[in-house]
């Protein structure tokens, strides 16, 4: 089986204790069938405080949160689990975050989410560089449309080759809104077309209008809320900044998520995702790293909110393609 990872996947090592934020805080924790049977038979104080900590609901056993914390985090941050018993002793979403993995039947896609701090400074600092493929045993049958997947691959190149060629963010993210209206009719099985940079970008200036920043933040504010540093910063009045990172932010959500229209042919709504969520990113103030990493944490790990932007992206009039490129220009200005 064919395997591909970005060319930083090899460089994360957690931070521990030294993580400025942590896995361990805020998330609800699925605990997986195996694990949850092997920790109800451990011995001593610890398996007596996991099975108080550990509930079965309708949808699986999950870890109770203890002041919005996982009630195995030691007071050094650590895990109590692996401590004691050993890295191989954690449960599987413990033991794979921030690893991603999209399985694809008879292709493999590797990536690290971008809700971890440390995994965030890689993928936003790692210049652009071709991915890392090697092989896997154990090839399965492919699981999705071989047409649309076809279509999807070769357009996924061209949007990363824009993005690599444009380092301008404005630009960059104007090129990859217009492209994808384009692959997304190929995708609709319209004839392959060539795309023009320089006319898009001519065009586009023709249709930009004037942003609708509060409706923008009010969509977020109306979203489920993590933590209460996220609802202050969207409550917070923001113009909104294209550092040269939101290139590779957007690089990072075309990796992961343009595939994903494989599975409902509907390439253009998360499109205007990318482009939107660089656009919040932009409008939080602040690191941007800080921002983007309790970005993915309050939308991108939460899949109803991302549900709620999918919607949105042809909904909403704050969303409308003319506003959103109204904030690429005052991003640009700023």
């Amino acid at each position: 089986m064919n395997v591909t990872k970005p060319s930083y996947y090899d460089e994360f090592h957690c931070l521990a204790s030294s993580c400025p934020d942590s896995c361990c805080k805020e998330w609800d924790l699925d605990v997986d069938e195996a694990s949850a049977a092997y920790y109800r038979t451990l011995p001593g104080d610890l398996g007596d405080r996991l099975r108080q900590a550990l509930r079965d609901t309708e949808n699986g056993t999950v870890m109770v949160m203890r002041d919005g914390r996982c009630p195995m985090w030691r007071e050094d941050r650590l895990c109590r689990i692996q401590a004691e018993l050993g890295e191989e002793a954690l449960c599987r979403v413990c033991d794979r975050f921030p690893r991603l993995r999209h399985d694809y039947g008879d292709f493999v896609e590797l990536g690290l989410e971008l809700s971890c701090p440390e995994a965030a400074r890689l993928i936003l600092s790692t210049p652009p560089a071709p991915p890392i493929r090697f092989q896997e045993q154990g090839a399965g049958e492919a699981d999705y449309d071989r047409e649309a997947m076809a279509v999807l691959l070769e357009t996924r190149e061209t949007a990363l080759a824009l993005l690599r060629e444009y380092t301008d963010p404005a630009d960059a993210l104007t090129l990859l809104l217009f492209y994808g209206c384009q692959a997304q009719e190929e995708l609709d099985g319209g004839e392959r077309e060539d795309f023009d940079p320089a006319a898009t970008l001519s065009i586009a200036a023709t249709l930009t209008l004037e942003p609708d920043m509060a409706g923008f933040l009010d969509f977020f504010r109306g979203l489920e809320i993590l933590t209460e540093k996220w609802r202050g910063l969207l409550c917070q009045s923001h113009t909104v900044a294209l550092p040269p990172q939101t290139v590779a932010l957007a690089r990072y959500l075309v990796e992961r998520y343009w595939l994903q229209a494989v599975s409902d042919y509907d390439l253009m709504s998360r499109v205007k995702f990318i482009l939107i969520s660089c656009l919040l990113v932009g409008s939080l103030g602040g690191d941007y790293t800080e921002a983007a990493q309790l970005f993915s944490k309050e939308i991108e790990n939460d899949a109803d909110n991302v549900e709620a932007i999918l919607d949105a992206a042809y909904a909403l009039r704050a969303f409308a393609d003319g506003k959103l490129l109204g904030m690429l220009q005052k991003g640009r200005e700023n």
